[in-house]
């Protein structure tokens, strides 16, 4: 395995270095107080094309690797936009990419990957909890159209979604077999967004609860084959695991290098802070934790590149970075003392939104399961 760059792969994560650094750390401290998503700097990610990273060219997009999200990680300090791009990509993207027809893509990829649309995915349901699969919402067909009714939750993007990718149940009977995925145009009659949530951390990514109605749906929205929902959700979820936090480690960078500085320019007793052995070692964590998750992030990225099977090392490298994440969060605010947990310093922040990382895609202890499972056990 080669993770060395090429001369056009640095220049890009360069680019997208200097992009993020300079066009979107502004207002982060108010927005997140006030729970405001930043649609001016969405915008400018959608025309650097941040958001169509990994689709084909033919339909917009880039085409890179993990390495630019990380990238993005490192130098943007809105975690929150960061996760609303992520969940735009990985659960209303590539769910197009490989399961839409050719007029789908064609008509849905182009915006999602300028920025004009964004999107975002209905699986969760009040009462499904980490049994993704136990759905009450349902559609019916009729004539030429699907009529959805029920009601999901923690949909990140909900209220500014322009197209959700929906998961609904057509046959009770057939269980898995029987869940069906649909491409549901914001403003359609019958949905309705019905109110914001309001979160620990990643204040400024949006999330709502959307109900259906009697909403109408057309045939041709039909993402993929009826009865395929169960496998459509399954494979955009093993890449949503491997990638949704390639940018917490570079924000585990950042974390690293601000603790570096901070260790360096505080003084006690006569000397850096850095210098006692127990904030040295909390440093040092931070670093292993760094690495490990960065090996980790462009190992399941190689394997992709590779056509591997990834199924256990997106479990693995969820599970691993959001324990780091957290990890270094929490040592970080310790680091800074008193000073860590003022808004001011933004390290508090990091810890807000890195804990989630915990909860969304299949919680930690999902994870496990799968690789526990995995592992036959």
């Amino acid at each position: 395995m080669d993770f060395a760059w090429s001369d056009q792969q640095r220049e890009l994560l360069n680019a997208v270095g200097r992009f993020a650094s300079q066009q979107l750390n502004y207002d982060v401290i108010e927005n997140d107080r006030e729970g405001i998503f930043n649609h001016e700097a969405w915008k400018k990610c959608g025309d650097f094309g941040i958001q169509g990273l990994l689709v084909p060219t033919d339909y917009g997009g880039l085409g890179t690797t993990v390495a630019a999200l990380e990238r993005l990680g490192y130098a943007c300090r809105d975690n929150g936009l960061l996760f609303s791009i992520n969940a735009h990509m990985w659960t209303a993207i590539i769910p197009l990419v490989y399961n839409g027809s050719e007029a789908q893509k064609k008509k849905y990829l182009p915006g999602l990957c300028n920025g004009t649309l964004i999107g975002g995915n209905a699986m969760s349901e009040p009462n499904s909890g980490s049994d993704a699969f136990s759905l009450t919402t349902t559609a019916i067909k009729k004539g030429s159209r699907y009529i959805l009714n029920g009601s999901k939750i923690f949909v990140t993007n909900g209220p500014i979604a322009d197209l959700l990718v929906v998961f609904a149940t057509v046959d009770k009977t057939r269980g898995t077999d029987g869940i069906s995925a649909f491409l549901v145009e914001k403003n359609s009659p019958g949905m309705n967004v019905a109110r914001k949530l309001e979160k620990m951390g990643l204040r400024t990514s949006p999330m709502a609860e959307v109900f259906f109605e009697n909403c109408e749906v057309p045939e041709e929205n039909l993402l993929g084959k009826e009865g395929g929902g169960a496998f459509l959700f399954t494979r955009s979820m093993t890449w949503e695991r491997g990638c949704i936090l390639a940018s917490a480690v570079g924000s585990m960078q950042r974390l690293l290098e601000t603790c570096i500085r901070y260790a360096n320019e505080r003084k006690q007793g006569g000397q850096s802070i850095g210098k006692y052995q127990l904030v040295a070692s909390k440093i040092v964590d931070m670093k292993v934790r760094v690495e490990s998750s960065r090996h980790m992030l462009y190992y399941y990225g190689w394997l992709s590149g590779h056509r591997k099977s990834v199924y256990l090392e997106a479990a693995m490298t969820k599970l691993h970075i959001a324990d780091c994440w957290v990890k270094c969060s929490e040592d970080a605010i310790q680091i800074h003392g008193g000073y860590g947990y003022m808004t001011e310093y933004e390290v508090e922040r990091e810890l807000r939104d890195a804990i989630a990382s915990k909860l969304y895609s299949g919680t930690s202890e999902i994870q496990r399961n799968i690789v526990a499972s995995m592992l036959g056990l």
